[in-house]
């Protein structure tokens, strides 16, 4: 089997397993106290994807003193409560972080 074919096949499988549960799930099946917990997945699941990328360096050891993704990740959080929109947040960052290490 190709490299090709094992790749297309595991993306198929990881589709297949999550679709799956999109579609046999049904909203009514819950009742409001479930769905008001599981409203907070997100906000609690997005700490866990960000903390590395901005605190930890390339050899996964804590860098605190000259990061800047530090002052860039702060300066989106303050547009992003100011704006309360993500494409806001997200360019503010970016071009803060751009800013930061090339001037």
């Amino acid at each position: 089997m190709s490299n090709w074919a094992l790749i297309i096949y595991c993306g198929l499988i990881t589709y297949l397993t999550r679709f799956s549960m999109i579609v046999i799930l049904k909203k009514e099946m819950f009742n409001e106290r479930v769905k008001d917990i599981l409203s907070y997945v997100p906000s609690a699941i997005f700490p866990a994807i960000i903390f590395p990328a901005i605190f930890l360096d390339n050899s996964g050891s804590i860098q605190l003193i000259d990061n800047p993704k530090i002052l860039a990740s702060i300066i989106a959080m303050i547009v992003g409560i100011f704006t309360r929109n993500i494409l806001a947040t997200i360019f503010s960052g970016l071009a803060s972080y751009w800013a930061i290490i090339f001037y």
